[in-house]
């Protein structure tokens, strides 16, 4: 199985208020496509760095991170813009959608910055909505949803440039009970089409989703084990 990304040695660390706290102290990690993998921990854990490491929101005080063979840790901010809109697709416990734009107009967005014409985003906006059930949605605005339903809008929007994977970050902490097992549901299916997933999660009972569940603590990874219990969809 082609490797996706790999972390070698990476330490993050910060200066605040004079001391060095280490977010991440020493990562080695292998993530290969189609694989389906939560992160978890408790808060203060550095699951949140490695989150935004993974998905290049920030880079490396020392180690190497390869992805897709590129070597991330020597991209400028354009480069680094350039892999989030291609290669990465977010999904945000807080949504992020634009509060006044249609589900259609919020799926579109990140195909503004891809050279492609308006009429072919429209359509790729409106089959990723119909993919994940919102065909009858798309001119509702995000205050016009459920919370299930915008996170769904979410996850089409991730999805609409096809990237290398799906990360996603507390992606049921604002749902209730039903919504929650309905986006997992989604997320298990992407899995079998064949989508790389990453779930950031300190819920055990979320995480137990994953095929494979890494622990993080203290900034370094204290677990990586598969998960034999894995939860088939519901």
């Amino acid at each position: 199985m082609p490797g996706l990304i790999s972390l070698k040695k990476i330490k993050r660390h910060y200066d605040v208020g004079g001391e060095k706290v280490r977010a991440l102290d020493g990562v080695d990690l292998t993530i290969n496509q189609n694989e389906y993998i939560s992160i978890m921990g408790p808060s203060g854990s550095g699951k949140s760095t490695l989150m935004n490491m993974i998905g290049c929101l920030d880079t490396p005080t020392e180690g190497t991170y390869e992805f897709e063979g590129e070597l991330v840790h020597e991209m400028d901010d354009d480069q680094l813009a350039s892999i989030r809109n291609r290669k990465i697709g977010f999904v945000f416990q807080t949504f992020n959608l634009l509060p006044k734009a249609t589900a259609l107009r919020n799926v579109e967005v990140p195909l503004i910055y891809s050279n492609i014409s308006k009429s072919k985003r429209l359509k790729m906006a409106s089959d990723s909505l119909i993919s994940v059930g919102l065909d009858d949605r798309l001119d509702h605005k995000p205050n016009e949803l459920s919370g299930g339903q915008r996170q769904r809008v979410a996850i089409a929007r991730a999805l609409v440039n096809n990237p290398s994977i799906i990360l996603a970050d507390e992606p049921t902490g604002n749902l209730d009970s039903k919504s929650g097992i309905e986006i997992m549901k989604i997320l298990h299916e992407l899995y079998t089409n064949g989508n790389t997933i990453i779930l950031v999660t300190h819920e055990e009972d979320i995480a137990m989703h994953a095929k494979r569940i890494i622990t993080i603590f203290d900034g370094k990874i204290k677990e990586d084990k598969i998960n034999k219990k894995m939860t088939k969809a519901l």
